[in-house]
């Protein structure tokens, strides 16, 4: 079975390749789509974030990078999948992904979306909580690879 796992990943944390991990024990191909969302201006362009995630995945052998704008039913059509996850950390994510499963289910009725629950330790944990820690300068090394905090500070300082 084919699965797609969609997401801004800006940037990929430890929580992001958790659900890569398991997705990549339980299925047979798992698809990373990178969301180029164009009304939001990201830490990390589109091909930086994919390569942060080629880099960060390259021992599921099993895992494909690949970009996308606009609906992620456009998305799944084009890549033959109608399978996707998404990570819940608390009840609010719910609401709102119940909301864009049952709207990409009117997109395309073949969509099944799969909720996959963070473990404990990264369920406080998103992109957004790690860049507002890397801007006020403090250690996101528990939150992100080395070679993501590496680039994050690159950014941040201007080093780009």
């Amino acid at each position: 079975m084919k699965v797609i796992y969609p997401g801004s990943f800006d940037p990929v944390t430890y929580g992001h390749l958790d659900i890569i991990k398991r997705c990549s024990e339980k299925f047979d191909d798992v698809i990373i789509g990178v969301l180029n969302n164009v009304s939001k201006k990201g830490l990390f362009t589109v091909e930086e974030r994919m390569n942060l995630l080629k880099e960060t995945t390259s021992q599921f052998k099993n895992v494909e990078i690949s970009s996308f704008s606009g609906l992620l039913a456009d998305f799944a059509k084009d890549k033959k999948c109608s399978t996707m996850i998404r990570g819940l950390r608390a009840v609010s994510d719910y609401e709102y992904e119940m909301q864009m499963a049952l709207v990409n289910k009117k997109l395309d009725p073949e969509i099944e979306t799969l909720f996959m629950v963070s473990r404990s330790e990264y369920v406080y944990l998103s992109s957004s909580i790690v860049k507002e820690i890397a801007l006020h300068n403090g250690n996101i090394s528990s939150f992100v690879p080395e070679i993501v905090e590496k680039e994050m500070k690159n950014k941040i300082r201007g080093d780009f």
